[in-house]
């Protein structure tokens, strides 16, 4: 029996490749941070979503039961890192005319629209910050208690100067972090400390707020994600990724507070996806270069297009953005959407010994750290493979799509609906030629048909056309 390649990541804390060994046989712990639900996601946002939905994918493709959590951010994330500024949610509202609770609604909605355009497999939990403050209020008292906090005028404030391996994620040399880079210091005691409770401001209230006892306010951004992924995963977890933005802050500050409150390692891989960029500068909302789903559908492109395209870069890499690149990658799915289609309509049946190579290669790319792109690549070299017949490559290809998640199951010929009706009405011509057996006219409209751009040929069921 052919032994099972093993299936490695590269653990950003420690900055080297691991082979992957859950806490628990056959199951995997997985805690992805959602969105900060005050705007539409943009695609940039999606990028990092679509690995850590092939992460998920390659995971129970290797036969893990993936419990897959994901929050929404639906309060407590402020302008600034530095824990000063307005709350995003509640400065959102206030320009759009709504409450913070309508935003949160509209724009989630929004999201999971997105997301289910894109093919995205649904976290099985998805928890809002602002439906577990009793949770974070807990966690918040428990650091207390252990001495790590303590009071400024504005909040309840992590101590990161009691912890010897603060940054070990980022790899950030604290004595080297001066106040006004990084942070502005306000009544902090270390350039790194950061918040873990927010007091409302008393001159007026928010509408987002709630007791405790700190003082009525909110949580800071941190503590919700270790809150929620301790009830829902326990005090140590498998996988926790996000994008290669969360490492140096959010990400790097859940460590400090989850592993202080628990004394336990927090997360055994930390994994991230990097930017999308735009001639060079990262894609973001504050960068104010935001393109949608939404926009790239009123351009004529599809979700799966997007997909399809982030396919193409490793998800460590940075994947840089124009309309030509994605054009590149509409054209190629169409292709590869067509080449399903055909085999659908061709169904030989013989089994060959390739085709369980071809399965080996994959498993082999996919378990190399996401090797998606090569995967990919493997997966259109199967398709023009010669000594594959057509219902065993159907059946490698929808396999290898339970990974890619392209839709393939559903793929049908891109270039059927674009048919023009002068070419439809050749195509027919040429059918009644052929059951005359008038061969030198059928012959004649094929040209005819291939020099306006398309391509014919005949199967058991008609004839299928599509463009040259």
């Amino acid at each position: 029996m052919t032994k099972k390649p093993k299936l490695v990541f590269f653990n950003t804390l420690g900055r080297k490749y691991e082979e992957f060994r859950p806490l628990k046989k056959g199951q995997v712990g997985m805690y992805a941070c959602g969105p900060t639900v005050y705007a539409f996601a943009h695609i940039g946002n999606f990028r990092t979503y679509i690995f850590e939905d092939l992460l998920r994918r390659v995971l129970e493709y290797n036969g893990y039961k993936v419990k897959h959590v994901m929050n929404i951010t639906d309060v407590g994330h402020l302008t600034s890192d530095a824990d000063t500024g307005e709350d995003k949610m509640e400065e959102s509202a206030k320009k759009e005319g709504k409450s913070a609770w309508e935003l949160a609604e509209f724009y989630a909605k929004a999201f999971f629209e997105d997301s289910e355009k894109l093919n995205l497999e649904k976290p099985g939990i998805i928890c809002k910050a602002t439906s577990h403050i009793k949770e974070q209020i807990a966690l918040v008292e428990k650091l207390e208690k252990k001495g790590f906090t303590y009071k400024t005028n504005d909040g309840v404030y992590f101590d990161t100067s009691k912890l010897r391996d603060y940054g070990k994620l980022a790899n950030l040399k604290i004595e080297n972090l001066k106040a006004g880079k990084r942070v502005e210091m306000g009544d902090k005691k270390n350039p790194t400390d950061f918040a873990l409770w927010k007091f409302s401001p008393k001159d007026k209230k928010r509408q987002m707020e709630w007791p405790s006892p700190f003082g009525t306010g909110f949580p800071g951004w941190h503590i919700e994600c270790s809150a929620m992924s301790m009830k829902y995963l326990g005090e140590t977890f498998d996988i926790h990724c996000g994008g290669v933005d969360h490492i140096p802050v959010h990400h790097t500050n859940e460590i400090a507070q989850a592993e202080s409150a628990t004394r336990k390692k927090a997360v055994n891989y930390w994994m991230h996806g990097e930017f999308l960029t735009l001639k060079k500068a990262r894609m973001g909302k504050s960068e104010g270069n935001l393109v949608t789903i939404a926009d790239l559908e009123k351009q004529g492109f599809s979700a799966l297009d997007y997909r399809y395209l982030a396919l193409t870069g490793h998800y460590r890499k940075p994947l840089l953005f124009t309309i030509e690149s994605l054009k590149a990658a509409k054209n190629a799915f169409d292709r590869l959407k067509n080449s399903i289609a055909e085999l659908k309509e061709n169904p030989k049946s013989k089994k060959s010994k390739k085709a369980e190579e071809y399965k080996k290669k994959f498993l082999e790319k996919i378990n190399d750290d996401l090797n998606i792109p090569e995967a990919l690549a493997l997966l259109h070299k199967l398709l023009a493979e010669k000594d594959i017949e057509n219902k065993e490559k159907l059946k490698l290809a929808l396999d290898f799509d339970k990974v890619l998640g392209l839709n393939l199951e559903k793929a049908e010929s891109a270039f059927l609906e674009k048919i023009p009706e002068e070419i439809k009405k050749l195509v027919e011509e040429r059918e009644n030629a052929r059951k005359k057996k008038n061969w030198a006219k059928a012959d004649e409209l094929r040209n005819k048909i291939k020099e306006k751009g398309f391509e014919i040929s005949d199967t058991e069921k008609g004839a299928k056309i599509k463009k040259s």
